[in-house]
């Protein structure tokens, strides 16, 4: 769904500012790291990111673009269909409401700024355009969310994201989760993801100063720099509640790229600057690339789960129990990877191995202070998997641990690489794990610095740190 509403919103640029900003578009938004990587998430967050972007492509004559995704393609569409703009503005703010109630309720910001903005420069009527989409949008909003969270937790009446606002915006707790000054966003959050610094630096700049894309390119991010300032003065802050902005201010960057881009041939100017361009592109997929590796080294809770299930070699028992520790369920371990009795999905039928048929697997991960301190607790487990084994009561054995991505450092002359990653425990459990992927790039990268650290960058390198993160841990008694 987000593909989808990436790729329309990528339509409407190419409506709003042409075939080449739509290309650039594309290859921006393509090379970016978090938006493409966390698109398919199932977070609230990525929910609304949906609507954020189809809202700004319905909004008005040829001088705008504007805001959020269902939203930020709507607002486009009115900048190209004028006779469409009030149709087009209303549905930006109907969905954009929609989305903050269901989904994330920091979009009532968006909405806001985005309310006040068309107000004071397109003289959007109150009563035929912003009234009625904050009253559909309330009400359909609440007739979605409601009924169907009441009844999931059981609580009528449930509304989560306004017990969220209260709890957090409203009594403070947000700082609970940690405090970032007020500029954070704009001099850390937003060039981290919009990941290559020519957007910012060059082509948004050119888009603005350009007298053909400036009022368009005004229109999309005037809103979208105002609800990045607002939400500033929370004080916890995380990358993901601003995310809505970053195609908006890609479409912006778009733009200012193909200006460059179409003067390549008349300047000595240009035509470098479409080169840094080019070249910025390559970069950012590099950098994409090879931060897509490094993330993948943070889900060690679900490689110990896959290694537990299809790498041990388990006694011939009908039922194992398995205890889930806090770590192993933030870094991996979800329903998805679970194993029951017989093939429930389509990915079961698929599986080569037979275990399905043979086994039945249960799992548990309370956190109950009193379950945990009790030793007949533990004593039901057959394995555990747990960031500290101390914390484990009963007599356990480590048959295996699962190191995951402990930080990157640059090495100064003389200071030691670490070891190669090895496993620390040995004992009695057959775990027969092949090689992985990045064991055999960690190979090369240490042949890499043997050759290349002493020889020809004077003792500097940069390290990857691995450090273990999920021991996998089997009862002695039980097994």
């Amino acid at each position: 769904m987000n593909a989808a509403a990436l790729i329309a919103f990528g339509r409407s640029v190419q409506k709003a500012f042409g075939t080449s900003a739509g290309i650039w578009y594309a290859l921006f938004q393509a090379s970016q790291f978090h938006v493409i990587y966390y698109a398919s998430r199932t977070l609230p967050n990525m929910f609304a990111l949906i609507f954020s972007k189809y809202c700004i492509e319905h909004r008005e004559s040829d001088a705008n673009i504007a805001q959020g995704n269902l939203a930020l393609r709507s607002t486009l569409i009115a900048t190209t269909a004028p006779w469409h703009a009030a149709k087009g503005y209303r549905l930006s703010l109907y969905l954009l409401t929609i989305a903050g109630i269901v989904f994330r309720s920091e979009l009532a910001i968006l909405v806001y700024t985005l309310t006040i903005y068309l107000f004071a420069t397109k003289s959007v009527s109150i009563t035929k355009v912003i009234i009625p989409a904050g009253l559909g949008g309330l009400v359909i909003g609440l007739l979605c969310t409601v009924p169907l969270d009441s009844f999931m937790w059981q609580s009528f009446p449930l509304w989560p994201e306004w017990v969220a606002f209260y709890y957090n915006t409203i009594q403070g707790h947000s700082a609970d989760w940690g405090v970032s000054p007020w500029h954070y966003y704009f001099v850390n959050a937003l060039p981290r993801l919009l990941l290559n610094p020519a957007t910012y630096l060059l082509c948004i700049p050119v888009a603005v100063m350009n007298f053909a894309t400036r009022q368009r390119s005004l229109d999309l991010l005037v809103p979208s720099l105002a609800f990045v300032a607002l939400y500033s003065f929370l004080p916890h802050k995380e990358w993901r509640f601003i995310i809505y902005v970053i195609p908006a201010f890609t479409g912006v960057a778009a733009a200012g790229a193909s200006w460059i881009w179409n003067r390549r041939a008349k300047s000595i100017i240009y035509a470098v600057l479409s080169l840094a361009l080019v070249a910025s592109v390559l970069v950012s997929f590099a950098a994409s690339t090879a931060i897509l590796a490094l993330s993948s080294l943070n889900y060690p809770g679900g490689t110990a789960l896959h290694i537990l299930h299809h790498k041990f070699e388990h006694p011939a028992h009908p039922h194992f129990n398995v205890y889930f520790d806090n770590l192993a369920c933030q870094t991996g371990v979800t329903r998805f990877l679970e194993s029951h009795r017989g093939a429930q999905t389509i990915l079961d039928v698929l599986e080569s191995q037979d275990m399905h048929s043979k086994r039945v697997w249960t799992y548990e991960k309370t956190e109950d202070p009193s379950a945990v301190l009790d030793p007949m607790f533990w004593a039901s487990f057959d394995y555990v998997l747990a960031e500290r084994p101390d914390k484990v009561i009963g007599s356990w054995a480590v048959a295996h641990v699962v190191y995951g991505f402990g930080g990157v450092r640059i090495l100064k002359p003389g200071q030691k690489s670490g070891s190669a990653v090895e496993d620390v425990y040995k004992g009695n459990y057959a775990v027969v794990a092949p090689k992985h992927w990045t064991d055999k790039i960690a190979e090369r990268w240490n042949t890499a610095e043997r050759v290349l650290r002493q020889k020809v960058l004077r003792g500097y390198w940069v390290e990857v740190k691995m450090e273990p993160k999920i021991h996998i841990l089997v009862n002695q008694y039980a097994i």
